[in-house]
């Protein structure tokens, strides 16, 4: 059985090069137009499917496009899969969201907003105007 486990992770780790490398170089669809990055792939134990993680840059109207677009080359990345991979029964493809790089993103931005509304740190000993001697030992 853990070879099973260590050839579905072989399967999915070709799975992801091959997508993401034709959505780098070969994708044609116009629908294409957002920053696609494949997050993971993870495949079945029987090797039928296939989930592919994809995060997509830009607003709801390009991600939505951008998905539907994935979703249409689907098929065709699927025999492309097979042949690359010599499988008998190439995987179906699903794409699905993954919006961490976006969520990352967003808490980023929220963070460097509370950063700059913070007033800056003053230093040790700068907090009366006076900047303490190191050799005065307070005595006069």
């Amino acid at each position: 059985m853990a070879s099973d486990h260590r050839r579905s992770q072989r399967v999915a780790e070709g799975v992801r090069e091959i997508v993401a490398t034709f959505l780098t170089e070969e994708a044609r669809d116009p629908r294409i137009a957002g920053l696609v990055t494949v997050t993971g792939v993870d495949v079945t134990r029987d090797l039928r499917q296939a989930r592919i993680h994809v995060s997509i840059m830009g607003d709801d109207a390009v991600r939505e496009a951008t998905f539907q677009g994935l979703q249409s080359v689907a098929p065709h990345l699927r025999s492309r899969v097979g042949k690359a991979l010599r499988l008998r029964h190439a995987p179906e493809l699903v794409f699905g969201m993954d919006d961490s790089v976006a969520h990352a993103a967003r808490i980023e931005s929220l963070l460097a907003k509370v950063r700059a509304a913070q007033p800056e740190p003053e230093a040790p000993g700068e907090t009366d105007g006076h900047h303490a001697d190191p050799d005065d030992d307070g005595s006069a």
